[in-house]
């Protein structure tokens, strides 16, 4: 009974900072809309950085007052918030926004994901995420391509509009390389070599760094783990049972591995698989270690 209401009050307390978040962006938004000048633009896309700032910074408050998190974090030096970086990460939960954010916050700009264009039109949510410059991706299934053959660089011209804003004020991208959340039933019935996560998307990755390969720094790779909270990591959060939390932070620097055109250069396409692939299979083997000296609660 006491963890279902500290669930209910972190749900509210989460809630309560995201909402406060996305009112205070979206007003930042509608001013860069109303004043749409170069100055006031880069102003408000500082305001909201700092906004997100906050809101990470309360978030990972509310996890250490409410969870008692041994907490694992290992690299990360050399990054700095005022250059631009491509993270790739494992997804495990929908924890990991939360925990990326929270660890990540003080070490390198805040983070931008690429969305589901049909978020643009949530209420809050897509006003707020405009007016953080983060890109919305369309997503065109094949048949439609098929038919309207001139779309089929919609989502690289989003992303290429993205990066001329981000010019102007430091910025992270986020990939989480696999997809799609790599729960314990998902690894176990996909066809991938790997034994604890899922065969990374390469054409996914490949296409924001061939979009942000001139403004990069780095590629800042993350390896994630919750070991004693493996089945519902987000939900033990919310519970106050999350106890370990696991951050192995790598920085890959811009090399030939990296610097390439993906789309139309195949030698190069050829060696950034076996780059991104040899990358998850140190993830892999890093999380054999983990996983293998502690106890799966």
């Amino acid at each position: 009974m006491l963890k279902n209401l500290q669930m209910i009050m972190n749900i509210f307390l989460v809630m309560l900072n995201t909402a406060f978040t996305s009112l205070v962006v979206s007003i930042l938004a509608i001013i860069k809309l109303v004043l749409p000048f170069s100055g006031v633009k880069v102003s408000m896309s500082k305001l909201a950085n700092k906004q997100m700032w906050l809101w990470a910074t309360i978030n990972l408050w509310l996890l250490n007052v409410n969870n008692k998190i041994d907490w694992q974090i290992e690299g990360g030096e050399g990054l700095s918030k005022e250059q631009w970086y491509l993270v790739i990460s494992n997804h495990l939960s929908w924890a990991d926004i939360v925990i990326l954010s929270s660890v990540m916050k003080d070490k390198i700009p805040m983070s931008k994901f690429l969305l589901k264009h049909s978020l643009l039109y949530v209420p809050f949510v897509g006003l707020s995420c405009w007016g953080l410059d983060m890109p919305f991706m369309r997503r065109h299934s094949h048949e439609f391509l098929v038919r309207h053959p001139e779309r089929r660089n919609d989502d690289f011209k989003a992303i290429n509009k993205a990066c001329e804003k981000f010019r102007r004020v430091p910025t992270t991208m986020v990939s989480f390389a696999e997809g799609t959340r790599g729960s314990q039933e998902k690894i176990a019935s996909a066809k991938t070599p790997y034994q604890h996560l899922l065969k990374p998307k390469t054409g996914g990755v490949a296409f924001t760094l061939n979009a942000m390969n001139e403004l990069l720094d780095g590629v800042v790779d993350i390896t994630l783990a919750y070991p004693e909270n493996r089945q519902d990591p987000f939900n033990d959060l919310l519970k106050g049972k999350l106890t370990k939390v696991v951050v192995n932070i790598k920085l890959h620097e811009i090399d030939e591995n990296l610097s390439g055109d993906y789309f139309n250069d195949k030698v190069f396409k050829r060696g950034f698989h076996r780059w991104l692939n040899s990358v998850w299979q140190e993830k892999d083997e890093y999380l054999k270690g983990i996983y293998s000296t502690t106890k799966n609660c």
